[in-house]
């Protein structure tokens, strides 16, 4: 409608514009004047209805414009649903205001941040499809509030392109899950049970001593999570049942602080390892508890464990790059286990490995173990990194990890785990054991 207004205009004012100027209008395509000015007398009302039909569309362009952003502003302030759009890098360019409600954060607090402030990319890969019968189209997720608690979301999304045709983020909607509707029996009892587990915090830290294995002393300890529940349940299902429902990453952090905080009445010359998955390096909250406990970075060693597998070790590395940047150091666990463990090694340069129970049990009589262990002990020589063998249960064990080259341990014969701070108070610098290479057992 505007083209067709556009020129009727422009081809009545290419009559009319050369009359005001006392010029003959198409002089120059010899045109007699008579006809020019007749011309120019029918187009004049030709004129004023094409400007007047002008002003009405544009008027009428305007009121629709702004019915509809009207229309947009009453959704985006009163609906439930959760608009969102991310760029291509992951971070937010849009937020609705339902950000608010749903996730404690305001729209200008998240647009610029990464996504993986709200979800855990890597459970993208795991999350539940949509479920025609349940009512559903979009995917099951664990969404993380402000206050650091697990919110169970629908969110329904699609891939946006630029001009270009290539691809430049995601956007779609987010909405809050009527749980009862969305879970199995099954799923609600275990989230009942953490919903309780959250609520108490019924959950302490055992430490288990880490040793110089050539003087005995007491160099470090490992935080172990250790549940009061009846009947009793091990730490590994309470992780796997919380994984399985989207609050692995919950339980982790809540697992992380309880250590932190035993953590203070340790003597203060040992690092405390601590597990903590790939995902969870992945978050802001890791940097938060680090900063928090009041521990110094140079204490703390993060052992990174299976529970999550890693899909950009580059993303992975940039976010310990600030923790390692100021003393925190890393150790990758159960090397022996998994290829997964030496991919860890390649990709992460960390300062401690620590060889897998597997490993060391029954090296004394394995001349393949031994030799495994020989290799890894020069191995971690060369890339600069510290080997600790885990689970030395036997002073013959002791004795074989000992004189293949491995200089720190753990295990049974050298500490049990404990979660008395009065037995923590021995493990002070100087502290040897009597029992080392006295236990055959």
């Amino acid at each position: 409608m505007l083209a067709v207004l556009s020129l009727e205009l422009v081809s009545a004012m290419s009559v009319l514009l050369p009359l005001l100027f006392g010029l003959e209008p198409w002089d120059d395509r010899g045109v007699p004047a008579r006809i020019s000015t007749i011309a120019s007398v029918l187009l004049l009302p030709v004129v004023l209805h094409a400007a007047w039909s002008l002003i009405r569309q544009q008027r009428r362009d305007r009121i629709e414009a702004s019915t509809t952003a009207s229309f947009m502003e009453t959704v985006l302030s009163t609906s439930r649903e959760w608009l969102w759009a991310v760029a291509a890098d992951g971070r937010f360019t849009f937020s609705s205001r339902a950000s608010r409600e749903l996730l404690g954060y305001e729209p200008s607090e998240l647009v610029g941040r990464p996504c993986s402030l709200i979800i855990d990319l890597a459970e993208l890969k795991t999350a539940r499809k949509p479920d025609a019968r349940a009512g559903r189209e979009g995917l099951l997720l664990s969404a993380r509030h402000r206050g650091g608690r697990s919110l169970s979301v629908e969110v329904v999304g699609r891939r946006r392109f630029d001009m270009d045709g290539r691809g430049s983020g995601f956007e779609g909607i987010a909405r809050p899950l009527d749980l009862s509707k969305a879970e199995s029996p099954a799923d609600q009892e275990v989230r009942a049970r953490l919903d309780r587990l959250f609520a108490t915090r019924t959950l302490i830290t055992a430490f288990q001593p880490i040793r110089n294995l050539g003087t005995g002393e007491i160099v470090g300890a490992e935080a172990l999570t250790r549940f009061v529940s009846s009947p009793f349940r091990s730490p590994d299902q309470w992780f796997a049942e919380a994984d399985s429902i989207g609050r692995g990453l919950e339980l982790e952090f809540l697992a992380l602080e309880t250590a932190m905080l035993a953590a203070a009445d340790l003597p203060a010359h040992l690092h405390i390892a601590v597990n903590v998955s790939p995902a969870a390096c992945l978050d802001p909250r890791l940097s938060d508890i680090v900063r928090d406990s009041g521990l110094k970075p140079v204490r703390i060693v993060v052992e990174l464990t299976e529970r999550s597998a890693v899909a950009d070790y580059a993303r992975l590395a940039a976010a310990l790059a600030p923790l390692r940047s100021a003393g925190l150091r890393i150790a990758i666990d159960d090397v022996g286990a998994g290829f997964s463990c030496m991919r860890h090694i390649l990709r992460l340069s960390p300062e401690l490995i620590k060889l897998d129970r597997t490993i060391v049990a029954g090296i004394d009589d394995s001349p393949n173990q031994r030799a495994l262990c020989a290799a890894m002990v020069s191995f971690s020589s060369q890339i600069g990194a510290s080997l600790v063998a885990e689970g030395i249960e036997t002073s013959s064990e002791l004795a074989t990890v000992t004189e293949l080259g491995v200089n720190t341990g753990q295990g049974y014969l050298l500490g049990r785990p404990s979660v008395l701070p009065a037995d923590w108070s021995h493990w002070r610098q100087g502290n040897r054991s009597s029992t080392i290479g006295n236990d055959d057992t």
